[in-house]
């Protein structure tokens, strides 16, 4: 029996189940009992790999039970015991699901890995047969159908329209053979994705650029080189520097290294990651996804995945998507192409004929810097001190809302690296607890996200949230502290923008919580906080050199912030160059398989993208959108752009970037998580839409008043 019929089969004998029995297996594994620790947060000092399948799936079975009680109810449908209740289903599910995708994510390992790849496809039919279950709607349109006619609050009547339209979205109108197809095509994405993710870890984590010449090294700090040289040695090396496709390794090297064919080397490998035709190689995994989601969309109503996707989001529509894409590519890709050209001229200057590559870019933008602005970016880098950074984005907290940070010893984590801190409101009274995972690790994906362990809500009583930060950061050596470069510390802000996100919920139900808002809404509270950190009144409590504790100087924040504007195109660029990829993905309406290579070519060929530059994630790395959340939201960034820009020029135009009547109001905002349209959470925090001109003039592609 497949585990799809499996499943379907517990369903249909729910009610044999012997209730007794699962208590007893439940209070047996760590993370289904309950949690006896510092405000209910997870026992990782109990919990093992080995957990979480029998856990997942014994949480199944009791969402089952609590989906078969609701169907069951001779009671005639009602607010309370159909829509509330299905709200209130599945917490222990849900409480294991979000832990088990939170350390699969930062702390995997041969077992998670496994159990990943047998218990997604099992969630999705899951999933697939409380949203497909022709009974429960029925209950569900019941009380839609007489919404009108009922005396509920707004929170009631939002989560009502939401649960209906959510349904009618996933297809629990579809009929025999459609719905069975649907089922099959959800399953296999969910497979497809896995996979998707599982090649690309693996393949980052197998590359290694052994370097053996100091020479080859060029400007690198010390902490790099320190860290450089750990790596060898634990790629069993005796001398020497090793290099990986992590970004934090990666990115230094291409900036620094004279070496122009290892930086080919490391480049190439990094361009290549899924697209060398090995076991690892993703484009056929991808291209099966992208057919498999136009089918999906088209068996809805759509007629693509991004029409699907969209008509939740504020831009609603693929045309206003790229509406906005192409008022700024324009610009961004003049000024890539004008700095193509002074980059080109000191190629040249360093008797190398032909034209600049990739490999090249950033090695000269360092050079450009060095000559043009005299700075070098390990000269701010003593100043970013990853402990001191954080302690900047923790005092930006208290200045706006008041909140401090309590470190807390005394609560498990999932690794050494990670540190815990309770929140506290102004009064002292407790807000909530954030984990911090900083490091760099092969048991960590790439990148830097915010995880919810437990989201906020208060329907019989107020939940408090747990909210994680992860990032991938060089670790310390045993002579250097963890040093940052500013992009880094911005990374820290704006990953804390999202926990604040969470932190700072006030909802009534789980689904609006925190950061459940529009794809393209999500980005702005993480994004306006990039604003903050670079001010010079914010830097002056955080930027401090790690030996002296010097605040940093004003010339050299000066040098640092002309010598960042000089590449802004090329970040433009290659920005947008990936959101037009996700997009061109999206928009397909056949199902015919695409062959990645050519397809993204000529992506890239229509909007003009000079070859010096490729998209940020090219298709066969793409996690955001072929194994994340993303698909059809990477422009969500810009959009959020747009937002973030608005709200920091209002506050700067307040005459005080900590305003306290507009903070106040953006705690508001924050705080109604998505239980509003993101454009209605806009309008009642300004009182009116956003503004584009803030963002050109940001960018510096209008001139400001």
């Amino acid at each position: 029996m497949t585990k799809t019929l499996l499943l379907s089969f517990l369903i249909i004998i729910v009610s044999c189940h012997n209730p007794e029995k699962t208590t007893t297996k439940m209070n047996k594994n760590p993370l289904l009992a309950s949690w006896n620790t510092p405000f209910g947060v997870p026992p990782f000092d109990k919990i093992k790999s080995t957990d979480y399948l029998p856990a997942l799936q014994q949480a199944m079975e009791l969402h089952n039970n609590e989906i078969a009680t609701i169907v069951n109810n001779k009671a005639k449908p009602s607010f309370k015991n159909t829509i509330e209740a299905l709200e209130l289903s599945g917490q222990k599910y849900y409480q294991v699901s979000k832990l088990f995708f939170a350390v699969t994510a930062a702390n995997t390992d041969s077992i998670l890995k496994a159990t990943e790849k047998e218990i997604v496809p099992a969630m999705t039919a899951h999933n697939d047969e409380i949203q497909l279950n022709e009974a429960l709607f029925k209950r569900i349109k019941a009380v839609y159908d007489k919404k009108d006619s009922l005396t509920l609050s707004n929170d009631d009547l939002f989560l009502l329209e939401e649960t209906y339209k959510g349904y009618v979205k996933a297809g629990v109108n579809l009929q025999g053979a459609n719905k069975t197809k649907l089922k099959s095509i959800n399953k296999e994405l969910a497979a497809l994705k896995i996979q998707f993710a599982a090649n690309l870890l693996d393949e980052t984590n197998a590359y290694e650029l052994h370097v053996t010449a100091k020479e080859d090294l060029g400007e690198l700090s010390e902490s790099l080189v320190a860290l450089a040289a750990e790596e060898a040695k634990k790629r069993g090396h005796q001398s020497g520097w090793s290099f990986t496709l992590q970004r934090p390794s990666i990115n230094p090297f291409l900036a620094t290294s004279p070496n122009r064919e290892l930086r080919n080397k490391l480049y190439h490998a990094s361009a290549m990651r899924g697209d060398n035709d090995n076991a690892k190689d993703n484009k056929k995994v991808l291209e099966k996804i992208a057919s498999l989601r136009v089918a999906k969309a088209q068996l809805l109503g759509f007629d693509s995945w991004a029409d699907r996707v969209l008509v939740d989001n504020m831009a609603a529509t693929p045309a206003h998507v790229y509406n906005l894409l192409d008022k700024l590519w324009s610009p961004a890709l003049a000024m890539a192409k004008k700095d193509e050209k002074a980059l080109t001229k000191m190629l040249h200057n360093d008797d190398i004929k032909g034209a600049l590559n990739g490999a090249d870019w950033r090695y000269y933008v360092a050079k450009i810097r060095a000559k043009k602005y005299n700075f070098n970016e390990d000269e701010t880098k003593p100043y970013f001190e990853f402990t001191r950074v954080r302690d900047g984005a923790f005092n930006l907290a208290n200045k706006l809302f008041g909140l401090t940070f309590k470190a807390r010893k005394d609560i498990p984590t999932w690794h050494k690296d990670q540190q815990v801190f309770e929140v506290l409101e102004a009064s002292g009274k407790h807000l909530g607890v954030i984990y911090m995972d900083f490091f760099a690790r092969e048991s960590k994906k790439g990148g830097a996200w915010m995880n919810e362990l437990r989201a906020q809500f208060n329907v019989a009583h107020f939940v408090t949230p747990i909210v994680t930060n992860n990032f991938n950061f060089p670790a310390p050596t045993a002579g250097n502290p963890s040093l940052l470069t500013f992009r880094e510390a911005q990374t820290v802000f704006h990953e804390f923008g999202h926990a604040l996100h969470g932190l700072l919920s006030n909802v009534k139900y789980e689904r609006f919580s925190g950061t459940n808002v529009p794809r393209d809404f999500v980005e702005f509270p993480s994004q306006v906080m990039e604003n903050w950190m670079s001010e010079p009144k914010v830097l002056a409590t955080y930027a401090k050199h790690y030996k002296t504790g010097e605040v940093i100087p004003p010339d050299l924040i000066a040098k640092m912030n002309a010598a960042n504007s000089f590449d802004e195109g090329f970040r433009t660029v290659e920005y947008m160059a990936a959101a037009y990829l996700d997009m061109k993905w999206h928009t397909l309406k056949t199902t015919a398989l695409q062959e990645t290579r050519s397809f993204e070519k000529q992506a890239m060929d229509k909007i003009g993208l000079i070859p010096a530059i490729i998209p940020r994630y090219r298709s066969t790395y793409y996690s955001h959108i072929f194994s994340g959340g993303y698909s059809s939201g990477y422009y969500a960034y810009m959009w959020s752009e747009v937002l973030d820009a608005d709200t920091f020029n209002t506050f700067k135009q307040s005459g005080d970037i900590f305003n306290p009547i507009l903070a106040k109001k953006y705690r508001a905002m924050l705080a109604a998580g998505g239980s509003k349209k993101g454009e209605q959470l806009y309008q009642d925090f300004l009182g009116r839409a956003p503004k584009i001109e803030p963002l050109l003039i940001k960018k510096g592609f209008l001139k400001g008043k």
